[in-house]
């Protein structure tokens, strides 16, 4: 089979591998799309380290092409989206239910090869079967869908809310849309206003730039009162974190998704003077069934997500266009490009 085999930071080859073959518990499934993002390109550029040689890729969506003894979850035929993500299931945290927490976790495409290959071998428990009729290339962003769909039911927004949503790539948009899906009246809060317009036709009802005045004023006249709800931070900075403070009311609640990986200054003072909830969220436990629901009913659209797709082949060129402003979410298809 056909796969990319990254060998060192910018190191990325196009080799043939031995196919692999299912063990127990264990399925092969072969590629059809697969997302290409940050953490993909940290890893590729050397800032995130991993033991090479390494296939990369954790978003992808599949059709298994075999299983090894012990699965009866899905059969040879069926397409799926992987979760790349699992964990030992021995430790207290996964014994506790949260396996998303586990620290022996294992990441598809990070710690083991992944999807940036024409097959791949995972264990059964990461295949969720993928709904009939939903294209592939709409499901291509469940992963990162799940990870939006834990963080905004851990804000339990309530119908007729205000939400805001820190950042305006995959996650924002994404988030956006599973805010609206639970009734919030939503507002995405970005650096520039290069996404806003793809932010309304997903059903953004105010949009504010960093640039354009203070985020205290822009949160009351949107809410009608002194702040928003509920803030989803999907942007990874540490600034961000006092921008969630800056939009958030009195008694509101801030969900953290992204990682910084720099110190975060905020006033804990104003935390607990207005009684603001803070709380993050860690990838995913049990939302690929409701993140494929949302993307199989329409309440969710990834489609106008998609912005670069690129053949296996062109996986070098792929990781380039991730750092094109316009570009929102690659797709890789290890076939030719539909």
């Amino acid at each position: 089979m056909k796969a990319a085999v990254l060998h060192g930071p910018r190191d990325l080859r196009i080799e043939t591998l031995a196919d692999p073959l299912p063990g127990p518990d264990e399925v092969v499934v072969s590629v059809l799309v697969a997302g290409l993002c940050g953490t993909d390109h940290r890893i590729w550029t050397g800032e995130r380290p991993v033991a090479y040689p390494r296939v990369m890729g954790h978003e992808f969506v599949a059709r298994v092409d075999g299983v090894g003894p012990g699965v009866d979850r899905v059969r040879p035929g069926d397409r799926v989206a992987v979760e790349p993500n699992y964990s030992c299931g021995r430790c207290p945290l996964c014994r506790e239910g949260n396996r998303n927490l586990c620290l022996q976790r294992t990441a598809v495409g990070i710690d083991v090869d992944g999807g940036f290959a024409e097959r791949v071998r995972v264990p059964a428990r990461c295949c969720w079967p993928a709904p009939a009729g939903v294209a592939d290339e709409d499901l291509a962003l469940v992963e990162p869908l799940g990870v939006v769909v834990r963080a905004v039911d851990r804000g339990a927004p309530r119908p007729g809310e205000t939400a805001a949503v820190l950042g305006g790539g995959t996650l924002g948009l994404l988030a956006l849309q599973v805010l609206r899906a639970r009734g919030a009246r939503t507002m995405i809060v970005g650096r520039t206003a290069r996404r806003f317009a793809l932010a309304r036709e997903l059903g953004a009802e105010a949009v504010h730039a960093l640039d354009e005045g203070p985020l205290e004023d822009a949160a009351r006249r949107f809410s009608g009162r002194e702040g928003v709800d509920l803030v989803v931070e999907t942007a990874g900075t540490a600034a961000a974190v006092e921008h969630a403070l800056a939009l958030v009311r009195p008694g509101g609640r801030v969900i953290l998704t992204g990682l910084p990986h720099e110190p975060t200054a905020v006033s804990f003072f104003t935390v607990v003077r207005r009684e603001i909830t803070i709380a993050g969220s860690m990838i995913y436990q049990d939302e690929f069934p409701e993140a494929m629901r949302l993307v199989a009913s329409g309440a969710v659209r990834t489609r106008p997500l998609v912005t670069h797709r690129f053949t296996l082949d062109a996986l070098s060129e792929a990781f380039a266009a991730h750092r094109e402003p316009a570009s929102i979410k690659v797709a890789i298809v290890p076939g030719k490009v539909a």
